[in-house]
């Protein structure tokens, strides 16, 4: 998650070339090293997407048995990560996203086999049309082909985004954060090795190591298909703004709760602390909480004592301040992602006090509301535009091993499918298949044949 969790390359600013501006002539061409890597990796993935189900899914249980066979060393390279990060005085946020424990990494290859066991995205008939008598033509679904993903501090991304690539039939370059390079670096020689016990080229996933090829990455069209960056706001505008390559991800999770005059106050005191306090570096994690006028008093009474238990800082509005928040927001507040233990409070006269302060400073990600009442409901869900909108439950629920999808490649806030957490479906794209006898068009331009367009079973 972007995060998208959004969700790594350096921030914008240092991937950027210093004294040049934005747009492709900031961005320096490709060696001819990374170019014959990425050409080996497109040759690679062309083969892996004409592999049947069962060895995709041969390779992606291979990989999590690599990562467990390699634990300690994982785990060692990550401590040497942390230790650098500690003597660098990284941000919080980051070293939380940075950090890899036996917990973390059995998850990760728990992970890892639960991609193994979702259905083939592949070769799925999405349309079956007969245009004429022995004129068929179909529509199926078929790998993206290489994928070229830049994250930050996470060095599980990297096993989720290799599990989610093969099992699609991708290809992928990877470029991690200068931060997490020791830990990348042993969990895709891991992943490798486990491709190659699979009799999948281990040449389907190159790790980039250097500041110099994550720019480079930027000018491979032809040899890739898609870019993912998950990080900051500053990054994902710079790649969109330096590459003609199609851009998939989010940039801030500013994600909001609002309790409405119907809510539970205990049930939304809950699900506030939880969609805050559970992970707060997560891009998933809310930074504003809106109260309905009506019910701002008695659920402060219960919420302050509670978030200052939970470590939580609480800054409000005028309203919230003499309901007794000690902090009062700035102007920039409302637009900023924490990724930490600090969350804003506005007091709204309505729902639709509500919805305005999300459409003005919410990132599309994920918003909540609370509320016993179903028509109020109804209305946030259909109003909201975001990736995803909850009723009456945390906005953590926003990632894709939890709706299912065994992990997730990163959290999209566009429009445009796909959107939310990006999981197998959001990795495949479609062909259009057409089978004939010898037909012409001018036979129908003449008029002496005549489409049927008759819908076959799928």
């Amino acid at each position: 998650m972007t995060q998208s969790d959004p969700n790594s390359a350096p921030q914008a600013p240092s991937l950027a070339p210093n004294g040049l501006s934005s747009g492709l002539a900031a961005v320096p061409e490709p060696s001819p090293e990374l170019l014959q890597r990425a050409a080996a990796v497109r040759r690679s993935a062309l083969a892996l997407g004409q592999r049947d189900d069962g060895a995709r899914r041969a390779a992606v249980l291979a990989m999590a048995e690599a990562l467990e066979a390699h634990r300690e060393s994982i785990l060692e390279a990550n401590q040497q990560d942390l230790a650098a990060a500690a003597a660098a005085d990284l941000a919080p946020a980051l070293v939380a996203r940075l950090g890899l424990n036996g917990t973390k990494l059995e998850d990760a290859i728990a992970g890892v086999r639960a991609v193994a066991a979702l259905a083939d995205p592949l070769g799925r008939r999405q349309l079956h049309t007969e245009l004429d008598a022995g004129l068929v033509l179909e529509r199926r679904t078929v790998p993206l082909g290489v994928l070229g993903v830049i994250f930050e501090a996470r060095p599980d991304a990297v096993m989720q985004i290799a599990s989610l690539a093969i099992r699609s039939g991708n290809g992928a370059l990877l470029k991690g954060g200068r931060e997490a390079s020791t830990s990348c670096a042993a969990i895709h020689a891991a992943l490798r090795q486990g491709l190659a016990a699979s009799a999948v080229e281990p040449t389907c996933l190159e790790l980039l190591t250097s500041r110099e090829e994550s720019l480079a990455l930027l000018r491979l069209d032809g040899l890739v298909d898609l870019i993912i960056p998950r990080g900051s706001n500053a990054l994902v505008r710079f790649i969109q703004d330096n590459t003609r390559i199609p851009v998939l991800g989010h940039a801030d999770g500013l994600c909001h709760f609002y309790v409405d005059r119907a809510a539970d106050l205990e049930q939304a005191l809950r699900l506030a602390i939880d969609s805050k306090t559970q992970y707060p570096a997560a891009c998933n994690a809310i930074e504003t909480l809106l109260l309905h006028g009506a019910i701002a008093a008695p659920f402060l009474a219960l919420a302050l004592p509670a978030f200052a238990a939970s470590g939580v800082e609480l800054r409000g509005d005028a309203a919230a301040c003499a309901l007794g928040v000690a902090r009062a927001a700035s102007a920039a507040d409302w637009g900023t992602e924490y990724s930490d233990l600090i969350l804003n409070v506005k007091v709204v006269d309505d729902l639709e006090g509500a919805l305005a302060q999300i459409g003005r400073y919410g990132s599309r990600h994920t918003e909540a509301i609370c509320t016993a009442d179903q028509a109020t409901a109804d209305r946030f869900l259909a109003a909201v535009d975001s990736a995803g909108v909850f009723w009456n439950c945390s906005t953590r629920f926003a990632d894709g091993n939890r709706y299912g999808f065994g992990a997730e490649l990163g959290i999209s806030t566009q429009t445009l499918p796909p959107r939310g957490p990006v999981g197998l479906e959001g990795l495949v794209t479609y062909r259009y298949l057409l089978r004939g006898e010898g037909h012409t068009v001018a036979d129908y331009a003449s008029g002496a044949r005549e489409f049927s367009h008759r819908s076959l079973p799928l």
